[in-house]
């Protein structure tokens, strides 16, 4: 039985409304960046293929959220100041792995040829990503109903014809809230542990959440193209 989406009102406050915003802001802001950003690594490294293209901006992201969540849970083994200074970081660096998945996840679009025209299209392939395995079950469920839709190409790129994209953006962006407030609380006492633990926790756990965001995009994006589109 798929899991139940909740209703609006389940997740409601000033928090929602934050990270709502700071994920659009964070999609918004990243669009151009990284489109431009592969456009960068084809000049950089012509005769890669898109598959090799993926595997640099999949190692890209990992580490980048590795390295974000290190560096909160480090300033916890500071003396006195430590805890206090790793709690008010946390917000911010939560900001910063809503971006990068948000870079990442427009990148890998372009890789495969996506054009995400749209800041409905946006929303929805950044929270599919961002959902794990209940982002693609959503996503296919409203592909399998939406008839003509539902043939040809990679679930991602099927999902831009579906009719109704705004309701589905706002049942995931309902779930989204949820889940990501939950995960990082969870995150957010492990990264405030003394004596380095939290560097540990933090990189640790960033990477994990990273490699769900990744693992979810192969099966929303499927295989890279061959080669890229003749221009």
């Amino acid at each position: 039985m798929p899991d139940r989406v909740p209703a609006e009102s389940d997740v409601s406050g000033p928090a929602a409304g934050g990270i709502t915003a700071a994920l659009r802001r964070a999609i918004r802001s990243q669009t151009g960046a990284a489109r431009a950003y592969v456009r960068t690594l084809r000049a950089h490294h012509p005769d890669e293929s898109p598959a090799r293209i993926r595997e640099r901006l999949d190692a890209r992201f990992l580490n980048t959220v590795t390295a974000s969540g290190a560096a909160v849970g480090a300033t916890a083994a500071v003396p006195g100041l430590g805890t206090i200074v790793a709690f008010g970081a946390i917000g911010a660096e939560s900001l910063v792995f809503l971006e990068a998945a948000a870079f990442y996840t427009l990148a890998v679009a372009e890789v495969h040829g996506v054009d995400v025209r749209h800041d409905e299209h946006e929303e929805l392939l950044v929270m599919t990503v961002m959902l794990g395995a209940s982002g693609t079950a959503i996503l296919a469920n409203a592909v399998s109903s939406s008839g003509g839709a539902a043939t040809g190409g990679s679930l991602a790129g099927r999902a831009l014809r579906v009719p109704g994209l705004k309701e589905i953006n706002r049942r995931m962006m309902t779930r989204f809230v949820r889940k990501f407030a939950v995960k990082r609380a969870g995150l957010a006492v492990g990264k405030l542990a003394p004596a380095g633990l939290g560097a540990a926790v933090g990189g640790w756990g960033n990477r994990k959440l990273g490699r769900t965001v990744v693992e979810t995009a192969d099966a929303a994006f499927g295989t890279p193209p061959d080669s890229w589109p003749a221009t």
